[in-house]
């Protein structure tokens, strides 16, 4: 089961004992802050490392024609999860 946007409200709502409309906006705010990162390394304290990984351009090939071709260079949002998230799945 995923955990939506609507669920991590009813979350923080429920904890923090804010009502869904301060606990949406604060999410919202939240999100909007990391978006407007711009050193693209987001730690966040006993939960993790969000970072973007620049995939270097290479050489694929068709495996049925066996035509190469380029792909081209990319970015890829990675998430690290701290040691402690790490040790609270195991």
């Amino acid at each position: 089961m995923s955990l939506g946007k609507k669920d991590i409200i009813n979350n923080i709502s429920s904890e923090t004992f804010l009502n869904k409309s301060t606990s949406r906006s604060f999410l919202e705010s939240f999100i909007r802050i990391i978006k407007k990162n711009k050193s693209n390394i987001v730690k966040i304290s006993k939960f993790g490392t969000f970072y973007i990984h620049k995939s270097p351009q290479r050489i694929g090939r068709n495996p049925k024609t066996k035509q190469e071709f380029i792909i081209p260079e990319r970015k890829k949002l990675v998430f690290k999860p701290s040691t402690f998230i790490k040790n609270k799945i195991n």
